[in-house]
């Protein structure tokens, strides 16, 4: 198996694979109207294996178009909405973020958790809105400095592995250079870190390699999740996902 395989195994079977919870999802999802109420075309844009996706299509009229360039995430997701009797209201699609078939003003809201980051924060938001009707909302959780300075240590790793990671004031600035009124802003708690992302992780650990035969490939991940897992409790005061809504003007 070849790195990235060997991370979808790994991620596949969770409910997650990111940080968050269904609170996370509701608490943005409670900034957003509509002077009228309609059934809504919503896109959710790298997906994963769709925990968010659930809760939306729990607590919103309309329909879902759940998006993942990994069939084994949206095989999961399909799994979990025929059980939910959710089927009806989410539909994958299997497709990369960058090339997507949808049409200008197509969508009353773009969703996207912890997956911006794949095409940048900034593109993502230029991109995206032209699927938006006018009046639309995205929401949109990415990693965010949730202080002005922190040790070298961290503001080495987060600028390596994803230069466009910035303070919040920042974000909110971009969104509103590029036609967006900002109407929400928060940070996801410890929680949604170490409750429903690393805790589960860490008990994947030993199932993980034990169906790899411990190779050295699947021991290297394994160390990857642990030095990730270090990082955020050593410095998880000064960084989380901020999770942004903003409504098209």
């Amino acid at each position: 198996m070849t790195e990235i395989e060997l991370l979808i195994d790994f991620h596949k079977n969770a409910k997650r694979q990111g940080p968050g919870s269904s609170e996370d999802t509701l608490k943005a999802l409670s900034f957003i109207s509509f002077k009228t109420r309609q059934p809504l075309k919503v896109a959710d844009i790298g997906c994963g294996s769709g925990a968010q996706t659930i809760a939306l299509a729990q607590n919103i009229e309309g329909q879902i178009t759940a998006v993942d360039l990994f069939p084994e995430f949206l095989d999961k997701l399909n799994a979990n909405s025929k059980e939910l009797g959710l089927q009806d209201k989410i539909t994958t699609l299997e497709k990369s973020m960058d090339d997507l078939p949808f049409t200008n003003e197509e969508f009353d809201i773009i969703w996207s958790e912890g997956a911006i980051y794949i095409i940048g924060f900034e593109e993502g938001v230029k991109k995206w809105k032209d699927y938006l009707k006018p009046g639309g909302y995205i929401a949109l959780s990415e990693i965010t400095w949730t202080t002005n300075s922190r040790p070298n240590d961290i503001e080495e790793h987060w600028n390596k592995e994803y230069p466009q990671i910035d303070s919040a004031s920042n974000k909110i600035k971009i969104i509103e250079e590029n036609g967006f009124s900002p109407v929400g802003y928060f940070y996801l708690p410890v929680s949604s870190w170490i409750d429903n992302y690393y805790q589960p992780i860490e008990e994947r650990f030993d199932d993980f390699l034990k169906r790899h035969n411990n190779s050295e490939l699947a021991k290297s991940i394994v160390d990857g999740e642990k030095e990730e897992i270090r990082k955020y409790i050593k410095y998880k005061d000064f960084f989380s996902y901020g999770f942004y809504i903003a409504k098209k003007i």
